[in-house]
């Protein structure tokens, strides 16, 4: 599975120091997949016949 940048910088930063991050870092993830959606949807699945929500679930889903 690919991971997205969020998930990517989760995984690359010591977040212990920094305190209570779950609500920040959910946010972060709903707002990149709300991205994808965008310009998924303006592409109008030109190239992969997916829907914006299967392509991010298949892509993305299974990283957390």
């Amino acid at each position: 599975m690919k991971q997205s940048a969020v998930e990517w910088l989760i995984n690359h930063i010591d977040i212990k120091f920094i305190g209570n991050t779950d609500k920040y870092i959910e946010q972060a993830k709903e707002m990149e997949k709300q991205q994808i959606f965008d310009i998924f949807n303006e592409l109008d699945n030109y190239c992969t016949g997916l829907t914006a929500e299967q392509y991010y679930n298949e892509t993305f889903k299974n990283n957390g």
